[in-house]
């Protein structure tokens, strides 16, 4: 009896305790894990909004770079990480791809992590040389009927988002393409401005300035709504009258599964709070991005349903698991 009663102390004792631990969080530094190279699009991202966090948790928010296959090595290790809320993530929308393209993964893409938030969404642009044939997304597309598998395009790599979101679209029109990879965003415009390729889905970084000095031409964006910066770009939808396709990248805030909701919601207020602030929401727009920032919730369900887009363009598409 004596035992059970101290048992049962005990036990009480730890869950008094645990409210007490997230209301004193952060009193340590919180470490931000980027499974890319410094200096990309997911680390900046991660870098601006760590520094603005910083001055409302009250502890810095420490970058750790963590490159390696394709981004799983970092999330694998936020994923094994103590769920106190110490250790965290920036990712990119290719993280939803992961489920779909790799046969075995030491994480589940959705369930293993707590989805902070959204941070910034990019879109996406169908672009084609300056010089090119092709006037229209139209253009590509009837091309493609008439001759199935002459007109190539290039990604970033077989399984990237490039890849993925021809390949949707390919499907979506009935059509077939030649799927060109390449290492990576910038070999792929190099590409395109060799005329190596015809056509590819790109991110604004690597895309702006060169539609603006005539060398690429954009012809449709991938997203659901136009971009500002090139507002006459129509959407694929407005193009083609194919409803409900939209891909875009995003950079969003995770942490491992099971963080206390006290610490979870506290990480998701000063997310939300940074990306209100003028200058962190200028940085951001400044790698082409649309500052957005939401709820737990709406990012692993904005997760969950990429997972479910992805997993059926691979299989549709017969693209051989990794």
């Amino acid at each position: 009896m004596r035992v059970a009663t101290l048992l049962s102390f005990g036990l009480m004792l730890l869950v008094l305790a645990a409210p007490g631990h997230a209301q004193d969080y952060p009193n340590r530094p919180i470490k931000i894990v980027v499974g890319f190279p410094a200096g990309g699009g997911v680390d900046t991202s991660a870098r601006v909004v760590a520094q603005e966090m910083s001055k409302g948790l009250g502890q810095s928010m420490v970058i750790e770079n963590k490159p390696g296959a394709a981004g799983t090595l970092g999330a694998a290790e936020v994923a094994r990480s103590a769920h106190d809320g110490y250790t965290v993530m920036v990712t990119p929308g290719g993280h939803a791809i992961f489920g779909a393209m790799f046969k075995s993964l030491p994480f589940d893409t959705v369930a293993s992590f707590d989805w902070i938030s959204n941070i910034v969404t990019v879109p996406f642009f169908v672009v084609v040389p300056g010089n090119s044939e092709f006037r229209s997304l139209a253009d590509i597309v009837a091309k493609a009927k008439a001759q199935p598998g002459a007109v190539t395009f290039g990604s970033a790599g077989p399984g990237s988002t490039h890849h993925l979101g021809i390949e949707l679209l390919a499907g979506r029109t009935g059509v077939k393409f030649l799927h060109i990879p390449y290492r990576g965003d910038a070999p792929v415009i190099t590409a395109l401005l060799a005329g190596e390729v015809q056509f590819a889905l790109a991110t604004p970084t690597l895309t702006l300035e060169n539609v603006k000095a005539g060398k690429l031409r954009a012809i449709a964006v991938a997203g659901n709504t136009r971009a500002a910066a090139l507002p006459d770009v129509p959407t694929v939808e407005q193009a083609l009258g194919i409803a409900n396709y939209d891909v875009s990248t995003w950079f969003a805030m995770a942490g491992p599964a099971g963080m206390p909701k006290p610490v979870l919601d506290r990480l998701n207020a000063e997310l939300r709070k940074a990306v209100a602030v003028p200058e962190v929401r200028a940085r951001l727009a400044g790698i082409g991005g649309e500052p957005a920032a939401g709820t737990p919730a709406e990012m692993r369900e904005r997760v969950t349903r990429e997972l479910q887009i992805w997993t059926r363009t691979v299989d549709a598409a017969g693209i051989a698991k990794q």
